[in-house]
């Protein structure tokens, strides 16, 4: 079965300048957002990186591998000097406590940044939605001056309002509220 063509050609090989330009501009913006960041940012975004790798875990195959079978006696000519994996379960644990820290950190400073994204989304998504209902307000009102009737009048008045954002997160709250069960006393 052969593809039919596509409604429209593709895009030529460049991408239009509004895309180009907006693509450096966030290229820009990265790239300002990572030489704002502290040193400690910096330092633990590095860790998180360099502990989310495979090089960390085989690192650390061949640390505890060694440390284990070590003290288990089963490497000749290797005294035991933690035999009980007292010592091993410390560091571990220690170790633990600092890599979740650095991803904690991470986790904040991206969580920060999509914060940012989501709010930049949500700008760009009400301006949108303002300038359509400006536009279905022009379009139907050149409609009604030519006289043409179309099955989705009917709707128009609905369109042509602009939203308010904050009734529909107080609607979205409402019915998140009314859909939680009530607390059972015991």
């Amino acid at each position: 079965m052969s593809a039919s063509p596509p409604t429209y050609p593709p895009p030529s090989p460049g991408l239009s300048a509004v895309l180009e330009r907006n693509i450096q501009v966030l290229h820009q913006r990265r790239e300002r957002e990572e030489v704002e960041a502290t040193a400690e940012e910096r330092i633990a975004d590095a860790i998180t990186r360099f502990t989310g790798s495979m090089t960390f875990v085989y690192l650390h195959l061949a640390f505890f591998g060694f440390w284990i079978i070590a003290n288990l006696g089963w490497v000749p000519g290797v005294p035991r000097w933690d035999p009980s994996f007292v010592v091993l379960a410390m560091i571990a644990s220690v170790e633990a406590i600092f890599l979740s820290t650095f991803v904690l950190i991470s986790q904040n400073r991206m969580s920060e940044v999509a914060s940012k994204r989501a709010d930049l989304d949500l700008q760009i998504s009400l301006l949108a939605e303002h300038e359509i209902t400006k536009l279905t307000a022009l379009v139907s009102s050149i409609a009604d001056h030519m006289g043409v009737k179309t099955d989705v009048d009917s709707d128009l008045d609905v369109i042509k309002q602009d939203v308010a954002p904050e009734a529909v997160l107080d609607q979205i709250e409402a019915k998140k509220s009314s859909k939680k069960p009530a607390n059972r006393e015991q």
